[in-house]
C-alpha cells in the first residue's frame, strides 16, 4: 500500500509515492482513525505534553520536529533531559503550523494537541501525512477539541484520558511496555497520599492559589485542580472560574489564599507575588508561604507521568509536613528520573 507523502521541489508542494505504508490504525484521543506506519521513525510533535511523555519512552531518537515553543513550556533546563532537542526543527506550534517546513521534515506522523484548530490539522492532513491529537482526557468529542472542555468527574477523566493518552503516544512509537510502566509508575503513590489525608476534614483544607503569569490560573476541569485536591488543598479559583483563564487582582484578594504555588517553569512570578505591593494583604504572602514547585511538579492543566507520581505527594508534603516527614522527596525524584529520564534529578 502506498502514501502519498509531502516533498518540497523548487519551492513548490508537491504530492510523491513513497513505499512501504503499513496500514495500521489507531485512533486518537478526538475519536479520529489515524492510519500510520509499521515503523514510525520521523514523527513532529506539535505539543509539549505528548514531546515530554515521548522522551520519558525513549522515543526522543524517532523525533525530527517539535514545537516551537518548547523552551517556554517545558522550561530551558529540558534540554538536559532530552539531549540533542535544541537541533530539531521547530515547524509550528500547538495552533499554527508552518506547512512548507512540515513537509520538508518528511514526517511518518504528526502530533497535535486536541484543542489545535481544525484548519490546521486539514492543513495537515491535506499532504498526506497521518494527524494524531493528543488530550490525556476522556471527554465527549465536542468537548475534546476545546481547550477548557466541560468535565463532569475530573478524577475518572484524567485517570482514564492519561492512561489513554500515554497508551496511544507509546504504541505509535513502537515503546508499548515503556508506556506501560510509565502508566503504572504515574498511581504509585496514590494510596499513600490517600492515607495519610484520609481523616482531613473539608473544612481543613488549606486555601491554594496556583500563580502563572499575568494573573494567569487554572479552575474547575483542568488537572491542576485535581491535583491540589488529592494533595489535600482547596483551589480557590476552583468555584469561580472553568478552565485556564486570566483573572484579576480583586479577585485572588477576595479568595485570600493560604498558599500560593507557582510553577518551575514561571520563576520570575515567585518575586513578582513577594515584591508585588498589591499581594501583600494576602495571608500565603504574609505568612511567606509563595513556593516555587519543584521541575518534576507539573502543575499543568494536563496531567503529566511525574506529577501523578511525584508532584502530587511533593504537593501534599509542603501542605502537611508533619503527616509526610519520613518522605524524602529528593530520592523519589532521583529515582524517577533515572528510571524515565536516564538521567539524575539533579545536575
Amino acid at each position: 500500500m502506498m502514501r502519498p507523502r509531502a516533498v518540497l521541489t523548487s519551492g513548490l508542494l508537491l504530492l510523491a509515492a513513497t513505499a512501504a505504508w503499513a496500514d495500521r490504525t489507531i485512533t486518537d484521543q478526538l475519536g479520529h482513525s489515524v492510519t500510520i506506519p509499521d515503523t514510525v521513525e520521523r514523527a513532529v510533535v506539535l505539543q509539549h505534553q505528548t514531546l515530554n511523555i515521548a522522551v520519558q519512552l525513549d522515543a526522543l531518537d524517532q523525533i525530527v520536529g517539535v514545537l516551537d515553543e518548547w523552551k517556554k513550556q517545558l522550561g530551558p533546563g529540558f534540554s538536559r533531559l532530552a539531549p540533542g532537542i535544541e537541533e530539531k526543527a521547530t515547524p509550528g506550534g500547538l495552533t499554527s503550523v508552518n506547512i512548507e517546513a512540515l513537509a520538508a521534515l518528511d514526517p511518518d506522523v504528526v502530533f497535535v494537541t486536541n484543542y489545535a484548530p481544525a484548519e490546521m490539522r486539514d492543513q495537515i492532513a491535506a499532504i498526506g501525512l497521518p494527524v494524531v491529537a493528543i488530550s490525556l482526557l476522556d471527554v465527549p468529542p465536542e468537548e475534546a477539541v476545546k481547550m477548557n472542555p466541560t468535565v463532569t468527574d475530573e478524577a475518572e477523566a484524567y485517570d482514564k484520558g492519561f492512561a489513554e493518552g500515554v497508551g496511544i503516544i507509546a504504541e505509535v512509537f513502537g515503546k508499548q511496555a515503556e508506556g506501560q510502566a510509565l502508566i503504572g509508575a504515574a498511581s504509585e503513590s496514590r494510596d499513600l497520599v490517600a492515607s495519610r489525608l484520609a481523616d482531613l476534614a473539608p473544612g481543613e483544607r488549606t486555601r491554594a492559589y496556583m500563580a502563572n503569569p499575568e494573573l494567569t490560573t487554572y479552575g474547575s476541569g483542568k488537572y491542576t485542580g485535581l491535583m491540589m485536591e488529592r494533595a489535600g488543598a482547596m483551589n480557590v479559583a476552583a468555584a469561580t472560574i472553568k478552565g485556564y483563564q486570566q483573572i484579576t487582582m480583586e479577585e485572588i484578594i477576595r479568595w485570600n489564599p493560604q498558599v500560593i504555588f507557582v510553577q518551575d517553569r514561571y520563576p520570575q512570578v515567585v518575586d513578582e507575588i513577594r515584591n508585588g505591593a498589591a499581594w501583600q494583604s494576602i495571608d500565603a504572602v504574609r505568612d511567606g508561604r509563595v513556593m516555587l514547585m519543584p521541575e518534576y511538579a507539573k502543575a499543568w492543566g494536563y496531567p503529566m507521568p511525574e506529577a501523578q507520581a511525584l508532584g502530587e505527594l511533593w504537593m501534599a508534603k509542603a501542605l502537611y509536613p508533619a503527616r509526610f516527614d519520613d518522605i524524602d522527596m529528593e530520592a523519589r525524584a532521583n529515582a524517577y528520573y533515572e528510571r524515565f529520564y536516564r538521567a539524575p534529578y539533579r545536575e
